[in-house]
C-alpha cells in the first residue's frame, strides 16, 4: 500500500517574512482516512497542495513509497501517483458524466472502449447508473456530481488520495454519503486518504486526525470530548 511522507517541511509565501509551515513530519499511510484540520489560514490548503507536488516546499523532503519526489517527474508523478478531489468538483463541463470519468484512462493510453468500460464499472460502484452517466454536470446534484469526481480520482490509478473540503457544498445526507465512500476505500482497498476539512463528521470517521497550528502540525488523539479547533 501506498506511503505519503514528508520530512521536515517548510514553506514560506513569496514576499512573506515568516514560514507559514515549520518543521512539518507526517507520515500518511495505505488502509488509512487521514484527515488535516486547524484554523482558518493556517496553512492546511497549501500543504496539501505540496503533496501533490503543485507547489514546492522552500526546505524539506517529500517522499512516495520511499522514492524522493525530486527524484521524479512531477508531471509523471500527479499523473500516477496522486489524485484530487475538490470541494468545487472540478468536472469538465462539457463532458458527461462517462467522460469525466473516462478521460483521466484515455490520457494514460488505454483504449477507449475499453476506458469506458471500467468508467462505467466505476460509476455504478457509486451509485451513478444509468441515464445519469449520460449527463452534464449541470444536469446532476451536488452530490451525484461530487461522486462523479471521486469516480474520475479512482479512473487515474492513483493510490493516494488529497481531498480539500469535499464536503463543503454538500448537505448533510450526501456528506455522510460522501464520507462513507470515502471510509471504504481506504479500509477495504487501502487507498492512502487525506482530507483537508472543517467536517465534523469527517473527523469523527478519521482513523487519524492531524492538526496543524500556528505552522507546526501533530498526529491529534481522536478524541471529540476535548474539542478541536478546526
Amino acid at each position: 500500500m501506498a506511503k505519503l511522507e514528508l520530512e521536515s517541511i517548510y514553506y514560506r509565501y513569496k514576499g512573506a517574512d515568516k514560514d507559514v509551515l515549520r518543521d512539518i513530519n507526517c507520515v500518511f499511510e495505505g488502509g488509512k482516512l487521514n484527515t488535516i484540520v486547524g484554523p482558518s489560514g493556517s496553512g492546511k490548503t497549501t500543504l496539501l497542495s505540496i503533496m501533490a507536488g503543485l507547489d514546492e516546499p522552500s526546505q524539506g523532503k517529500i517522499s512516495i513509497d520511499g522514492k524522493d519526489l525530486k527524484d521524479m517527474d512531477l508531471d509523471e508523478y500527479r499523473r500516477d501517483n496522486i489524485s484530487m478531489i475538490f470541494q468545487a468538483f472540478q468536472l469538465f463541463p462539457l463532458l458527461t458524466a462517462l467522460e469525466n470519468v473516462s478521460f483521466p484512462m484515455e490520457y494514460k493510453g488505454i483504449d477507449k472502449e475499453k476506458a469506458k468500460e471500467k468508467g462505467i464499472e466505476v460509476l455504478n460502484s457509486l451509485g451513478i447508473d444509468g441515464d445519469k452517466q449520460s449527463r452534464y454536470p449541470s444536469n446532476l446534484s451536488g452530490g451525484e456530481q461530487q461522486r462523479v469526481a471521486i469516480g474520475r480520482t479512482l479512473a487515474t490509478g492513483a493510490k493516494v488520495i488529497l481531498a480539500d473540503e469535499p464536503s463543503g457544498n454538500l448537505d448533510d445526507e450526501n456528506s455522510d454519503r460522501i464520507i462513507d465512500i470515502l471510509k471504504k476505500l481506504a479500509h477495504e482497498q487501502g487507498f492512502c486518504i487525506v482530507i483537508v476539512t472543517h467536517d465534523m463528521n469527517i473527523v469523527k470517521s478519521a482513523d487519524n486526525v492531524w492538526r496543524i497550528k500556528d505552522g507546526t502540525i501533530e498526529m491529534t488523539k481522536n478524541n471529540l470530548s476535548k474539542g478541536l479547533d478546526i
